[in-house]
């Protein structure tokens, strides 16, 4: 074991063994976001089958006139539905140990190996939340300090030649608000962007954005924060796997999302866990190993760019 190393102390072959700390010291977490802002598909759960239809109602379509003329039967509308199909699967890791290990270390192995598997088990969740996130139909691209290129057929086709800043900021909010009508988050009259360091850098380095915060919140440099602007309130992420770090020409642009209200949804069967197992292989106790486990998946609610029903634009490159 690692704890028990022994070395060379001189050419004669005479051994030492360095002591060890009373204290462990654990590499540090990438920071997850995404997990709080996707909504549990409610009524779904274990034995009620391999997947989970959500059903969509689409909004009615809005008459040139609604005024009756007498004797004429009043014109009837069409009430839409659509569904999507979210199919959970299994997800998990394992690490094992012998007892041979607990036995001589210093450090208790069972504990800290459990510890790391729920980080590794919040970094899993967290890349698959923003997986689902990242399949919006609405790309954004960011073309220059004042220009920016919309795609709605959910593939990215032009590179990023700016960061994201308070121009982006506005065109985005109107898209979501005037464009596509997507509610507020949770209620609410905001929407939330998630996004790189080095995007969430290049708004707190836009001229607009620093007069701005002169007369409304002087500290927020001083903090590092950059709060709500143009209704989106900025959560900063670090996490690499979840959102590319750097994108387009020359890694200007840091990858990020802007979203409303249900935006993904979240279907488990299992709520992923922790599992111990002992005597693994039958070897009377000797080996054994803890694992996370769970059944479950991600998706959009509504995986299109129609007016009324998308809810998210990726900020994203080519």
């Amino acid at each position: 074991m690692a704890e028990f190393t022994w070395n060379f102390d001189a050419p004669t072959g005479t051994y030492k063994q360095s002591a060890l700390s009373a204290q462990l010291y654990y590499a540090a977490l990438e920071r997850t976001v995404f997990m709080e802002h996707v909504s549990t598909v409610e009524g779904y759960g274990r034995k009620m089958g391999e997947n989970v239809t959500l059903t969509r109602v689409r909004t009615v379509t809005e008459p040139t006139s609604a005024t009756l003329t007498e004797g004429v039967r009043i014109p009837e509308d069409t009430f839409r539905l659509s569904t999507r199909t979210i199919s959970p699967s299994e997800i998990g890791r394992s690490i094992p140990f012998t007892s041979l290990s607990e036995d001589f270390s210093k450090y208790d192995i069972e504990n800290n190996i459990q510890r790391r598997l729920r980080d590794q088990m919040e970094l899993v969740l967290d890349t698959m939340g923003s997986a689902a996130f990242k399949t919006a139909q609405i790309k954004y691209t960011p073309r220059g300090a004042a220009s920016g290129n919309f795609d709605t057929g959910g593939t990215v086709t032009t590179q990023a030649l700016a960061n994201w800043g308070v121009y982006h900021c506005e065109r985005v909010r109107d898209y979501l608000f005037d464009t596509l009508q997507a509610p507020g988050y949770d209620g609410g009259s905001e929407y939330v962007g998630i996004f790189r360091a080095l995007a969430i850098r290049g708004l707190k380095s836009d001229p607009d954005w620093e007069q701005w915060h002169v007369y409304t919140d002087p500290q927020a440099k001083f903090n590092s924060e950059v709060g709500k602007i143009e209704q989106i309130r900025h959560i900063e992420t670090n996490h690499n796997t979840a959102l590319s770090t750097a994108q387009g020409a020359g890694g200007v642009l840091g990858e990020g999302v802007v979203f409303g209200d249900d935006a993904v949804a979240m279907a488990e069967v299992l709520t992923p866990e922790l599992r111990a197992q002992t005597n693994v292989g039958q070897d009377f106790g000797r080996m054994n190993a803890i694992a996370w486990y769970g059944i479950i998946a991600f998706a959009s609610i509504w995986d299109t760019a129609n007016a009324g029903e998308a809810r998210i634009v990726h900020v994203t490159s080519t």
